[in-house]
């Protein structure tokens, strides 16, 4: 995913500025400081803080350490049957079956003794896994590869359901894919919730199976639509947005919207961007945080 980068007054908000035209929450981002905001005479700012921030590139937990468990005490560790001798010999004491003066040493199953691999070899093999491990979690994982993985996902979800439905795909660009669900004999209400809160669901969990199925860093981001909702919900907001700013305009009084995630955020700031005379900035913090569309000159 490519960087973007975004000032302001403060370091957060430029931070909150690069999430919005994102379009993502603060925890799917990763930020570089280029500057520091630097204040004058008075506390008037001379210079305004500089960031840039990406999606971050997801990758699986690294496994932990497998412990070599230590031989319990007293118990043989198949040094028998690599020639050393019994632990009593070791020792200079008396184990039990010599202490009968029959019977074979522990351990000795019949002549043959199972020895347990070494520390020395398990640490080998613990530190192999770890770098194979190392090695999936930096493999990349093209936004090709991705989007199936998902759109497996939203059939056997379909299916599960009894919902009659297919999944259409569309390439945004190079970096976005987006899946659609569709269905013509069916209600995809289901699917989409209150406000979309089911569809947001249905989002998280297809994070969850591809970050299963394919670890490593995920290149690009695959958008998922069902029913076309959130396609009608930018349109919507889109023409909400250009009355809210022709108003600005006309006015010269800036208006504060309701809040928003990041992705709404992020439709009105496209939008007002198109429209001469008005600008926008953020206020507050998620997840109350909202856009406020003011004229231009009181955004300078």
């Amino acid at each position: 995913m490519q960087w973007v980068e975004t000032t302001g007054r403060t370091i957060e908000d430029a931070k909150e500025a690069a999430l919005d035209q994102l379009g993502i929450d603060e925890s799917e981002a990763e930020f570089e400081i280029l500057e520091e905001p630097k204040t004058g005479l008075f506390g008037r700012v001379r210079s305004e803080a500089r960031v840039r921030a990406r999606v971050v590139p997801k990758s699986p937990r690294p496994k932990p350490e497998r412990r070599t468990r230590k031989p319990r005490s007293g118990r043989d560790d198949g040094d028998n049957a690599r020639g050393s001798k019994p632990p009593a010999e070791r020792s200079g004491g008396t184990s039990p079956s010599s202490a009968g003066g029959a019977g074979k040493p522990q351990g000795d199953r019949g002549g043959r003794g199972r020895s347990k691999p070494s520390s020395a070899t398990n640490r080998s093999n613990d530190d192999k896994s770890s770098q194979e491990g190392k090695q999936m979690s930096d493999e990349i994982v093209p936004i090709g590869r991705q989007a199936d993985v998902i759109t497996a996902f939203l059939v056997g979800l379909l299916d599960s359901l009894g919902i009659e439905g297919q999944v259409n795909r569309t390439q945004v660009d190079d970096e976005t894919i987006e899946l659609d669900v569709v269905s013509d004999n069916s209600d995809l209400g289901l699917l989409i919730g209150p406000k979309g809160q089911t569809l947001s669901s249905v989002h998280e969990l297809s994070r969850a199976v591809l970050q299963r199925q394919e670890p490593g860093q995920h290149v690009g981001r695959v958008r998922i639509d069902i029913g076309s909702y959130r396609q009608r919900r930018r349109e919507a907001l889109a023409r909400f947005v250009r009355d809210q700013a022709a108003a600005v305009v006309e006015s010269g009084v800036s208006r504060a919207l309701e809040p928003m995630n990041a992705v709404d955020r992020k439709v009105v700031h496209d939008t007002v961007n198109e429209i001469d005379g008005v600008s926008t900035i953020s206020e507050g913090q998620d997840p109350g945080r909202r856009v406020v569309i003011v004229p231009s000159a009181s955004a300078e």
